[in-house]
């Protein structure tokens, strides 16, 4: 756990660039990558914990696994980064994985629990 995790009131996940003009297209692009156990994209199962796009348009991609011996855990964060790096404007795109803090079924969209059965 980091030290900005443990203050008080402190959000565990950084907040997305919702604001820049490339993160609609870059939601849509995580999206097309599926978890090859789950008929669900990793975005709507809740696996994509931040979205950060610098001025520069580099994307930086916080994730995580539905749990840490995935057995795609090695290939998943390469998935992601060739959905968003042909993106018009995209400079670089670096995916990074996290298991804290860990994933859990109530960060999937209603889309996902839906699709799943869970609703």
């Amino acid at each position: 756990m980091t030290i900005e995790a443990k203050v008080e009131g402190a959000p565990l996940i950084k907040p997305s660039s919702t604001d820049h003009p490339l993160y609609d297209q870059v939601v849509n692009a995580c999206r097309t990558v599926f978890d090859p156990e789950i008929p669900v994209n990793i975005y709507d199962l809740g696996l994509v914990y931040t979205i950060e796009i610098s001025p520069e348009n580099a994307v930086d991609i916080t994730m995580t696994l539905t749990a840490p011996g995935c057995p795609v855990a090695g290939e998943m964060p390469g998935w992601v980064a060739d959905a968003v790096e042909p993106l018009p404007g995209v400079k670089q795109v670096d995916v990074h994985m996290t298991f804290d803090p860990p994933w859990g079924m109530d960060m999937m969209s209603d889309e996902a629990r839906l699709e799943l059965g869970f609703m």
